[in-house]
């Protein structure tokens, strides 16, 4: 990257504010690093300065410092004036503050808050945290003073404007009343898909200097979002093609055999899932917990409902294909190739007994013809499309979701239909005809035609998520 050259060296930030405002939270959303730090309601969690890093190409271009809650801003401005009188000399913001670190009380009282002043005094600038929530203090007026008084730009962040508890017009009125009108709004929980470009963009305005650093950032931040939507929607892609290769063999119409066989594609379809949930939530560096376990569950990276599920179906708007066991399958999709029947997974040996064949009598001997001999079963159309929105709803979810967020992320609130109600895609009607496909990818990487149809169906699927984030 060419504009990297210039960079000798990276932009110092830090994140500074009172105590329980979201800096740590800041950092983990910044960083996509849900683990950082340690993030608690009780005030004053953070007692030293912890630093990340933001990397591009494998150098630094930015550290981020975070530091302690300010916890007694209004007597620590007390004290900054009263040795400014005691000094007698018309020191200037920074000296002051140097003088107050070399003094006892740097040392004792405010301990906090002297590590937040040094390391604002290293900085090139600083984020001040506001938990937008919180009625505008005297304490805050004052703790903004004395971070001024360090003689960095300084850029108000208003966190949780979301809420409606949000008291954001004031906030705005009080900073304008201390001279600081730019200001951002981050929602550290649930970012919009802009909200870090704007946050740097901003903070490039205060800082002219380093403009160039903060736009590389800007724009490969941009890039990596373009690339890991491109390699989630090539994991769905994957999935999809194996799942629709897939094919059960059985030798008979017992219905154990065919109880039995139905469950086997069953548990693969549901380990292949598994294996792709999986997959994105590392892409997205999450974890099995970040998503919450009523609707779409996760437990240990795996799906609670599995992908033939009623419900889910339902939820969806679909119904598996017509045959003369589609009422008793009520979701789960088995086909009968050679029959063009659907039987349910959990419940086809009640189709089969409880009135199931009976009820084939009336489609004729020729019907029951077909139902002879060995059969291969596979996996219905909607079952397909259910893995599908399933897949790009929960890529939506992560999208969406804070790495600060504490409360869990409900995927189902971003599931949609993403594939074609009447047809699949050429793609995956390719892969009936190709069993092979669904074997490990290593078996298959000199298969150009699988990957073609990778490429064209991961296209796919990136313009209908991309329609869906609109």
């Amino acid at each position: 990257m060419n504009k990297l050259q210039g960079i000798d060296k990276p932009v110092h930030i830090a994140v500074a504010g009172h105590t329980n405002t979201g800096k740590t939270s800041l950092l983990r959303t910044l960083t996509r690093d849900a683990r950082f730090g340690e993030v608690s309601d009780r005030p004053g969690t953070t007692r030293h300065v912890e630093a990340a890093r933001l990397l591009v190409n494998g150098r630094v271009l930015v550290e981020l410092y975070d530091t302690p809650g300010i916890e007694e801003p209004i007597e620590l401005l007390a004290l900054l004036e009263q040795q400014a009188l005691v000094s007698g000399s018309r020191e200037d913001g920074p000296q002051r503050i140097q003088r107050f670190l070399a003094s006892a009380p740097a040392r004792e009282q405010f301990e906090q808050e002297a590590k937040v002043l040094r390391q604002m005094l290293k900085s090139d600038a600083a984020f001040y945290v506001i938990d937008s929530r919180d009625p505008v203090l005297a304490k805050h007026r004052d703790e903004l003073e004395i971070l001024r008084l360090c003689g960095v730009p300084l850029l108000p962040l208003l966190n949780f404007v979301a809420d409606a508890s949000a008291r954001e017009a004031a906030w705005r009125e009080a900073l304008a009343g201390l001279g600081l009108h730019a200001i951002v709004r981050f929602d550290i929980v649930a970012p919009t898909e802009d909200g870090e470009r704007l946050l740097y963009s901003k903070l490039a305005g205060l800082l002219d200097s380093h403009a160039d650093v903060l736009t590389a950032l800007i724009e490969n931040h941009a890039e990596e979002a373009r690339l890991r939507q491109q390699a989630a929607a090539q994991q769905i892609a994957e999935l999809l093609l194996g799942v629709a290769a897939c094919r059960q063999r059985v030798s008979t119409l017992d219905p154990q055999a065919l109880a039995l066989g139905a469950q086997a594609l069953n548990d693969d379809v549901v380990k292949r899932e598994q294996a792709c949930v999986e997959r994105l939530l590392s892409l997205y560096r999450f974890y099995p917990d970040d998503i919450e376990t009523a609707a779409l569950p996760l437990i240990d990276g795996r799906w609670q409902q599995d992908p033939f599920d009623p419900v889910m179906l339902q939820y969806l708007g679909m119904r598996v294909g017509g045959g003369a066991a589609a009422g008793a399958a009520a979701g789960a999709g088995i086909d009968l190739i050679a029959g063009g029947l659907t039987l349910g997974a959990a419940t086809l040996l009640g189709a089969l007994l409880g009135g199931g064949l009976q009820t084939l009598r009336h489609y004729g001997s020729n019907l029951m013809a077909m139902m002879t001999g060995e059969k291969n079963l596979r996996v219905d159309d909607n079952i397909l499309r259910v893995l599908a929105a399933r897949q790009c709803g929960l890529i939506l979810a992560l999208e969406r979701r804070g790495h600060a967020a504490q409360q869990a992320t409900s995927a189902t609130t971003a599931v949609r239909p993403v594939l074609n109600d009447s047809e699949l895609p050429a793609e995956l009607r390719l892969a009936r005809a190709n069993p092979q496909w669904s074997g490990h990818n290593a078996d298959l990487l000199g298969d150009e035609r699988l990957q073609k149809a990778i490429n064209t169906l991961s296209a796919e699927l990136t313009q209908s998520m991309a329609t869906l984030r609109i």
